[in-house]
């Protein structure tokens, strides 16, 4: 599938989807004899993930450390116990990250929410002296 046509499934400029072929994220599997990109199903899921990760606060390069940790362990057959170790650990510094983040945007929803609720609470006694005064 060409350039053009990625961009609209996936929801991302040509702009986007180039520059992280040039920044190694997304690299398409092959090129047309014209020079043009072409993606497979695979680079496109690849899009995806990276159009999902993207605004998670993780720079380029981390998202491409992350990306090739996950690939190597994809491709890991185990056959070499400190290879997959290092790649455990790796995952794990990322997993950690994580899941702070996580912990982090639940205390802002947590606090959201009982700023919502106290909103609510306001608008409500507004409501009732203006019915009351009214």
């Amino acid at each position: 599938m060409q350039i053009g046509e990625v961009a609209t499934r996936v929801g991302l400029s040509l702009r986007t989807i180039r520059h992280w072929d040039e920044v190694g994220l997304v690299v398409p599997s092959k090129r047309s004899a014209g020079g043009f990109r072409l993606y497979t199903e695979a680079d496109i899921d690849r899009l995806v993930l990276v159009k999902t990760l993207r605004p998670l606060d993780f720079s380029l390069e981390q998202l491409r450390e992350l990306l090739a940790t996950m690939d190597a362990l994809e491709d890991d057959l185990g056959d070499d116990a400190r290879v997959t170790a290092e790649l455990a650990g790796r995952l794990g510094v990322f997993r950690t990250a994580v899941d702070s983040r996580v912990e982090a945007l639940r205390a802002q929803v947590q606090g959201l929410e009982m700023l919502s609720r106290e909103l609510r609470r306001l608008a409500g006694e507004s409501r009732r002296q203006i019915s009351d005064t009214g």
